[in-house]
């Protein structure tokens, strides 16, 4: 069949010509702006199931660029991706861009082989908790803080209180199990492939793409377009699967000044997870 002649035929009737669909995961997990919405399961759920359910399709590449955020979000994503990926027999491929952080990595953990460039961020397998503390900030302006509650535990880590030794141990063990569940994962799902120290696996460092190939985190340094040819021939088409977007998206921009406010936190927040990586 000519070149012409075959691109004339719908790609289902030409069986030398694999179809690779593409799901592109770009952003803070859990954390969102009214602009630029978050990678939650609730966002991707539909983006997903049109990705997988398509009959006949080779892999699912994942394209990921994400700094991490929720680990529940993560889990749940990470989780579906997989479930549908056994479901349909669909190979999966994730392609870490400029980073692939934290939650970032929980998700490229769902990919079968997982691609880097040379210099992408990869790792940080660990939990972080952040926050500020204005107990003499608002002593300095005459302010006096009034919380009561039902629950001697209710008011735990307020800012505008002082820390207390209880709170701290509280929250550690919390992230404590956390960061037990993501070790679970990367061990389950690397099982094999790991070569570096566990204990400099999981501290929450991160490393460029080329040191994480040494280390086992990553299967190969390469991109998306070029991988996916190599492994299914050169004919391979792409396609990438979006979420319909529309007014409705853009109208969440313009709310009310709460919303504004708001926005500008979770903008602050997402910022604050990109900027640890120097992006």
């Amino acid at each position: 069949m000519s070149g012409i002649l075959s691109r004339l035929v719908p790609r289902r009737f030409r069986a030398d010509v694999p179809l690779v669909h593409v799901v592109r995961l770009h952003g803070a997990i859990g954390i969102g702006t009214p602009i630029r919405p978050a990678l939650t399961l609730q966002s991707l759920a539909e983006t997903l199931e049109r990705a997988f359910s398509k009959k006949g399709i080779a892999a699912v590449a994942l394209a990921l660029n994400s700094p991490g955020g929720s680990a529940v979000q993560s889990s749940l994503i990470h989780d579906r991706i997989r479930s549908l990926a056994d479901e349909h027999k669909v190979p999966v491929y994730a392609f870490c861009e400029d980073v692939a952080a934290s939650g970032g990595y929980w998700l490229a953990c769902a990919g079968d082989e997982i691609y880097a460039d040379a210099s992408s961020i990869i790792g940080s397998i660990g939990v972080i908790a952040a926050g500020f503390g204005f107990v003499e900030a608002i002593k300095k302006v005459g302010i006096e803080r009034r919380v009561h509650t039902a629950g001697e535990n209710k008011s735990i880590l307020d800012p505008f209180q002082p820390e207390k030794p209880e709170d701290v141990e509280r929250l550690k063990s919390l992230q404590l199990e956390i960061h037990d569940a993501f070790k679970t994962l990367v061990r389950y799902r690397r099982a094999g492939k790991l070569k570096g120290e566990e204990p400099d696996l999981f501290s929450g460092a991160f490393w460029s793409g080329r040191k994480a190939l040494d280390l086992g985190l990553i299967d190969g340094i390469g991109h998306l377009r070029d991988i996916m040819r190599r492994k299914l021939g050169p004919k391979t088409e792409l396609k990438v699967i979006a979420k319909p977007s529309g007014w409705g998206l853009r109208r969440l921009a313009f709310g009310s000044d709460a919303d504004l406010a708001a926005g500008l936190i979770d903008a602050a927040e997402t910022r604050a997870l990109w900027s640890r990586f120097g992006l």
